[in-house]
């Protein structure tokens, strides 16, 4: 599991322990932690009381009882995956295919049912570990594979924008402006103004394992032995919302519900995929 020290090994998407690919329909959700890595989640557009799962071995869907079903036929490992900011029919993805090497950035327009290559990326084809599109714009997107990866025309070309934050974690764009990008790193949280060109640092001193911006400028930040944190983009002073759904470990990735900002949705470093109704202040493992 990912302690500090090694976020950046699992980050990068090595398996710890082995994996089996049969992921049937309607198991639980804490019997998908033991059958795959789960690379990332959101809340389902179309149906926010179901969230969508990006794992070593497909998309999955879970419902309110914690049942787990495949999205579609496809097994490839879903590193770097984003919803599109309006569209439930518009997913985004990278990662590496079932039978080995990389996707490069890959889109589906039905729902996460089928996926196609939209491009390599730059000395690709790529495998972005962390992608994020602008809620703004989502023609404009931002990929990690050695450096920071920019599209501008919602994937189908891509340019080096800059040198990536060392021990990179997460991705979040501003719904602001398409220009400012948050990286959670294990040395703190850093903010670029300029198209991830340069970066400055806001939450120094400490690990951040995760980092979601919400349409009302709202900067959310989990940070090991602190706890869920809060701040707003017009003034970054972080506020602690609660420990956490696991106080003596982390979040790993968190996603906000667009329709209703106090429903969250994380997973744990245990791989628990858990759900808060409160804004991050109590949470309860999803299906319970």
């Amino acid at each position: 599991m990912r302690r500090l020290g090694f976020f950046t090994l699992l980050s990068a998407g090595i398996a710890l322990g082995a994996v089996s690919p049969a992921i049937a329909q309607g198991i639980t959700v804490a019997e998908l932690a033991g059958k795959t890595h789960i690379h990332g989640l959101a809340f389902d557009r179309a149906d926010p009381s179901t969230v969508l799962v990006a794992t070593h071995h497909g998309l999955m869907k879970t419902a309110p009882n914690g049942t787990v079903t495949p999205v579609s036929d496809s097994r490839d490992d879903f590193m770097g995956f984003v919803p599109h900011p309006t569209d439930a029919t518009i997913m985004f993805a990278s990662g590496h295919p079932q039978g080995g090497g990389n996707l490069g950035f890959i889109k589906s327009t039905d729902s996460g049912k089928s996926w196609q290559q939209i491009a390599p990326g730059v000395d690709g084809p790529v495998d972005f570990h962390q992608l994020a599109a602008s809620p703004g714009n989502p023609d404009v997107l931002y990929g990690s594979y050695g450096s920071i990866q920019t599209s501008r025309d919602g994937g189908k070309t891509w340019a080096i924008a800059g040198d990536a934050p060392a021990k990179l974690i997460d991705l979040a764009v501003s719904s602001a402006s398409p220009d400012t990008v948050y990286a959670a790193t294990e040395e703190g949280l850093k903010v670029s103004r300029d198209a991830a060109r340069s970066w400055q640092t806001i939450l120094s001193g400490v690990p951040v394992t995760t980092v979601e911006l919400t349409a009302d400028g709202s900067i959310y930040a989990f940070v090991p032995g602190r706890g869920l944190m809060r701040a707003t983009e017009t003034a970054p002073d972080f506020a602690v919302l609660g420990e956490g759904p696991d106080p003596a470990g982390y979040i790993l990735h968190l996603a906000v519900d667009p329709q209703t900002p106090a429903r969250m949705v994380a997973v744990t470093g245990t791989s628990a995929i858990v759900v808060s109704s409160d804004a991050g202040a109590k949470w309860a493992v999803l299906g319970n």
